[in-house]
């Protein structure tokens, strides 16, 4: 049986819905019925993983774009850019206000305009600022209104992961949808980490360089444009991929009107808690982690650690959200999700027992690296899985709200059940975009309290989203089992 309620057809529609051509890569579908057992074997599967895997590496190097001024910044001063530590942390943080803020709109937009359209052209349009970027950091005269615009086009970056998950979680059953969403997200996150390793080997490489080279005080040449540059024609490529070989689903054209009821949904509300908790600590510690490095550890030469160690944690979270998805889907993704919070909290307080205290001087202890670092993997790794688990039990949570009492097989069941697959698909959007402001508010709390404060109300905001979890989702009566 289909689990999307399908509109009548003409007999032009009926021809177009059962000619094969129809799935093949850059076309338009009319008729999808992921949870028909028959259809997804035959058809359905194959047609779903191309779309996934097309658009994983589109959404990598969009977080790349995202998170380039995370390493970039750091390096600016050493070249002749006369800018203060504030500023150097504004540029940082900017991309965090624009990605989150642009996920939103994402989100309404990309269901709108369909999968392939909107991988396609959200890709390339990220050329703009990478281009802009490479030209700018070669002169260190560039005005630093000018460095603010360019970081806040690249957070534009940011905003892809909204359209990308809404958009694959249509192509799944409920069975694999976890999963499927997992491996978008998760492989999809790598980019943080994979800029945050790859920018200080890159910008060295004086064989691709493009434009003059930068130099240091002590006269050492580096080419902080290959940051940028080096992504361009992955870029144009990854987008000219995405229109040839995705689908657009006809099915999942929603215009705004309909999909803004979500505001009206209590769970909509609860599960942005909930991925704030686990994606917004996961992008936000990402983010400030070379900070707190640095400014914690200062035994430890900051620029070695900070090339060295701050890629590792995005790594372990970003691959964790695939088997969070994998597992939630497995054992439930309640009970995955209270697992994660839990890690978090206990991770958190492994982290506050290893800081430095008093000072670091007499009276007071130097802390452990090596055991803050450790507890901030777990940390990442907990926040990963949780990522995984809550985009599981999205769908779950407003197929079990929107089919209760209803019969199988009936006309009425066909409609809620198409009606749900809407809205988990604008919810996980959504979610996510409010849940990307941890990119900009970590930081921020990371430069306006005492690290040990900041840590303490992470852990308390992780017993909330415990309770939270447990009273609406995973207790015995509760009112949307997931």
């Amino acid at each position: 049986m289909s689990s999307l309620a399908q509109a009548p057809r003409t007999d032009d529609d009926t021809a177009q819905a059962t000619d094969p051509a129809q799935y093949r890569p850059g076309r338009t579908i009319t008729d999808w019925r992921p949870e028909d057992p028959a259809f997804w074997r035959s058809t359905g599967r194959k047609v779903a993983r191309r779309n996934l895997w097309i658009a994983v590496p589109a959404l990598l190097v969009a977080f790349v774009v995202w998170q380039v001024w995370s390493i970039t910044a750091t390096n600016l001063t050493d070249v002749g850019f006369g800018l203060s530590q504030s500023q150097l942390f504004w540029l940082t943080a900017i991309p965090g206000i624009t990605g989150g803020t642009a996920r939103i709109l994402y989100t309404f937009l990309g269901p709108m305009v369909g999968q392939r359209t909107f991988t396609a052209l959200s890709t390339v349009v990220l050329v703009i600022p990478l281009i802009w970027l490479g030209i700018a950091i070669q002169d260190p005269t560039t005005p630093y209104a000018v460095l603010i615009s360019i970081a806040a086009l690249c957070g534009i970056g940011g905003a892809n992961f909204s359209s990308s998950l809404a958009n694959i979680g249509f192509f799944f059953p409920k069975s694999e949808k976890g999963n499927a969403t997992g491996i978008n997200g998760g492989l999809g996150n790598l980019g943080v980490s994979a800029v945050q390793l790859l920018t200080p080997i890159v910008i060295t490489w004086s064989t691709i360089a493009l434009g003059s080279a930068q130099h240091k005080a002590d006269g050492t040449p580096v080419h902080l444009q290959n940051a940028a540059f080096l992504w361009v024609p992955v870029l144009v490529v990854l987008a000219a991929v995405a229109w040839f070989g995705q689908n657009n689903l006809k099915v999942a054209s929603t215009p705004f009107s309909r999909q803004k009821v979500i505001f009206k949904r209590k769970h909509n509300w609860v599960m942005t808690w909930l991925y704030v908790g686990t994606f917004g600590s996961f992008i936000g510690f990402a983010a400030a982690l070379p900070l707190l490095i640095k400014t914690t550890f200062t035994p430890i030469d900051a620029a070695y650690s900070a090339a060295t160690y701050a890629w590792m944690g995005p790594a372990i979270g970003a691959l964790a959200r695939w088997a969070g998805g994998w597992i939630a889907d497995k054992l439930g993704g309640a009970r995955v999700t209270i697992l994660s919070f839990v890690g978090m909290g206990a991770a958190l307080v492994g982290v506050i027992n290893f800081l430095p205290s008093g000072g670091g001087g007499e009276g007071g202890s130097q802390g452990s690296f090596w055991g803050f670092f450790i507890c901030f993997l777990f940390a990442f790794l907990f926040s990963g899985i949780g990522n995984g688990s809550t985009f599981r039990q999205i769908p779950v949570i407003f197929r079990t709200t929107h089919l209760k009492g209803l019969s199988e097989g009936t006309p009425a069941y066909d409609q809620a059940l198409k009606q749900a697959e809407m809205e988990s698909g604008a919810v996980t959007g959504f979610t996510a975009g409010i849940a990307a402001y941890g990119f900009f508010f970590i930081p921020a709390l990371f430069a306006s309290v005492a690290v040990t404060s900041a840590m303490w109300g992470f852990v308390g905001f992780y017993a909330s989203c415990t309770v939270v979890t447990w009273w609406f989702y995973a207790r015995k009566g509760a009112e949307a089992p997931s």
